[in-house]
């Protein structure tokens, strides 16, 4: 706020698509700091899940283009609203460009797309049909109320993603219940906290699908039930028992199913003369570790990186270290190991590795154009995000 700059440029900037709400501390505070700055935000996400995205995003630029949120939702968001009115207001400041409108100037690699179908086992069906039927009732402790259509959603992500996502998040759900049944204090933010651990995309947390917003764009609060100890105590042995169940699947048959994609997606390189680098994208940090350990044990042993938002495992530590021994006094080190520990796992990925399974945080800012397929083990909630996946290569197929 204190320098007098010409211009801010914003990239990325639908991640400041909430920047209205109170709650959203970076987008208040980049609000306050640039106020009186001339703006330019760019993106390539496009906006689709609801206009109030629009409108933060507005705000950010000038915040009494559409005045408060409650204005913004009476005049553009009922159902008799004038949409085209809409368009015009924005057309000062709102530039949209399509990618049918660059083909001139941008050849876009060709890509060549593959599905690869699997049957779950009878064991896995019945697992996977056991917790849809609990995640039905509304009568559990286990999901607090206001957070119950969310964080419904983000378990059945995790259910389809492995049964060692799902089993990591029952446990954390059963601690939870564990510190009600001993008086203690249990917080209610189970969504962030899932999302945390296992590195899920930051979309769910913008999706308001449990309760109607208020017109300062809260949520209101919902009243949580009297605990019943004898009943909780049942539904904590009942998350005891789906743990051990997912735990005894073992491998999955998606895991199998991902070898198959891996032969099959390098058999077509081989044919194009692509180099043997294939990118895996999963939801979930567990997901991601079991992976790896399948993959070494299978074939691949010594070619597997994994790449997440802190990358602390013991191999990346090890990657990182030696990439600092290699570049000492070159100048190519940063000084922040949370991007020079990127470069390195990157790197490691291009000179000595054939897969890397990643989570959301390979979707953006980086650059992998040395690799040539993009497996899709887990699909994203937001769908864009699939495009942003691919926008990290030049894939010449994906799965």
């Amino acid at each position: 706020r204190a320098v007098q700059w010409d211009v801010v440029v914003i990239d990325e900037a639908h991640k400041l698509r909430n920047a209205y709400r109170p709650s959203n501390q970076m987008g208040q505070r980049l609000r306050w700091a640039l106020e009186d700055r001339r703006k330019v935000l760019l993106t390539a996400t496009p906006l689709q899940n609801s206009l109030l995205e629009l409108y933060g995003l507005s705000t950010v630029i000038d915040e009494h283009i559409f005045g408060d949120v409650g204005s913004f939702r009476s005049q553009y968001m009922r159902q008799d609203s004038d949409i085209k009115e809409l368009r015009e207001r924005l057309a000062g400041f709102c530039k949209r460009t399509l990618r049918n409108q660059v083909t001139e100037y941008i050849q876009y690699t060709e890509r060549h797309p593959i599905t690869r179908p699997f049957q779950p086992t009878d064991d896995e069906h019945r697992f996977y049909e056991a917790v849809s039927a609990f995640l039905l009732r509304e009568d559990t402790y286990s999901i607090p109320v206001r957070q119950r259509a969310l964080i419904t959603l983000i378990l059945r992500k995790l259910l389809a993603s492995s049964s060692h996502a799902i089993a990591g998040t029952l446990a954390t759900m059963k601690e939870r219940l564990e510190k009600i049944r001993d008086g203690q204090p249990a917080e209610d933010n189970l969504a962030e906290q899932i999302i945390a651990l296992e590195e899920l995309e930051d979309d769910y947390l913008d999706e308001t699908l449990d309760l109607p917003e208020s017109a300062d764009g809260e949520q209101p609060v919902a009243v949580a039930p009297k605990i019943d100890l004898a009943k909780l105590k049942l539904e904590i042995a009942e998350l005891e028992r789906f743990i051990t169940w997912a735990h005894s699947i073992g491998v999955d048959t998606k895991s199998h199913a991902l070898l198959k994609a891996l032969e099959i997606g390098f058999a077509e390189m081989a044919k194009t003369g692509a180099a043997r680098k294939a990118l895996v994208f999963t939801e979930s940090r567990r997901t991601q570790e079991h992976l790896r350990s399948f993959l070494e044990a299978n074939g691949h042993a010594g070619r597997v990186i994994i790449f997440n938002g802190t990358n602390t495992d013991p191999a990346a530590k090890a990657i990182y270290e030696k990439w600092l021994a290699t570049n000492a006094g070159t100048g190519r080190a940063s000084g922040s190991r949370a991007v020079d520990i990127r470069t390195a796992l990157i790197e490691h990925f291009r000179d000595h590795a054939d897969i890397m399974i990643a989570t959301e945080a390979a979707a953006e800012g980086v650059n992998i154009q040395f690799c040539s397929l993009v497996i899709n083990y887990d699909l994203p909630w937001n769908p864009q995000r699939i495009e942003q996946r691919i926008g990290r290569c030049q894939p010449a197929m994906r799965l």
